[in-house]
């Protein structure tokens, strides 16, 4: 059997990207294919954990007028509602899979507590955090890199709509270069948009590789965990 590069792995899929393709807030048939494609990847070994966003439903910046600490908390909370969405998904699909969430709501799923994630991985099962960190002002891309670092994961896939870094927007800039590696200091120092700044100063700090790629395959995933070359390499 072929043998996986990584073997815990935190997973980041975008709000917008449980949406892509269909008519409300989760698109069911891309989240089966996803789902499909992670039953692959626990099969061959690996320990996966998930951080969704929440962008289908709700950004803080789309509350101008409101205090931004309010607006935050709204997109906390539907990031809850985008993991229970998955955890319900891939136990469906015959995936184990526990939603565990940075703010407390004990009735609808278990709080974030580390040793009981990591429990859980080692068991085969998939976490699904919802949340962010709990605290305003901190992307899911932040949370990510912080949940990885907690549980140990060897690698941050951040599966994003474009295919890879560029060295601009490719769609409003024709010159534009795929970038097959960056490091978390040269992003940081370009100003480049691939990952929220206190994110990849966090992964530079604790020493925490990133791939982003593209996730309009899903079997990308697959790829990303058997080490093949796909996206862009973020070094810390």
């Amino acid at each position: 059997m072929e043998q996986p590069k990584y073997r815990r792995v935190l997973l980041k899929l975008s709000g917008e990207a449980l949406a892509k393709g269909g008519s409300g807030i989760v698109n069911e048939a891309f989240v089966k294919d996803v789902a499909e494609v992670l039953k692959r990847c626990l099969a061959a070994g690996v320990e996966i954990g998930v951080i969704v966003g929440a962008g289908n439903i709700w950004r803080g910046r789309q509350g101008v007028d409101m205090d931004p600490t309010r607006a935050d908390s709204m997109g906390m909370l539907a990031t809850a509602i985008n993991a229970l969405a998955l955890e319900d998904a891939f136990i469906r699909f015959g995936i184990d899979a526990h939603a565990m969430t940075a703010v407390e709501m004990t009735r609808f799923a278990e709080p974030f507590v580390r040793d009981q994630a990591i429990a859980y991985l080692k068991k085969g099962s998939v976490v699904i955090f919802g949340c962010g960190l709990g605290i305003p002002f901190l992307s899911t891309d932040t949370a990510a890199a912080v949940r990885a670092a907690e549980i140990g994961a060897d690698i941050v896939l951040m599966a994003k709509n474009v295919d890879a870094i560029y060295t601009a927007d490719p769609v409003k800039d024709p010159t534009a270069r795929r970038l097959e590696s960056i490091s978390c200091r040269e992003i940081l120092e370009k100003q480049l948009r691939a990952l929220d700044s206190t994110a990849t100063a966090f992964c530079m700090d604790h020493n925490i590789p990133v791939l982003a790629f593209g996730l309009s395959d899903p079997e990308n995933i697959y790829r990303a965990v058997m080490g093949e070359s796909i996206g862009t390499v973020i070094t810390p």
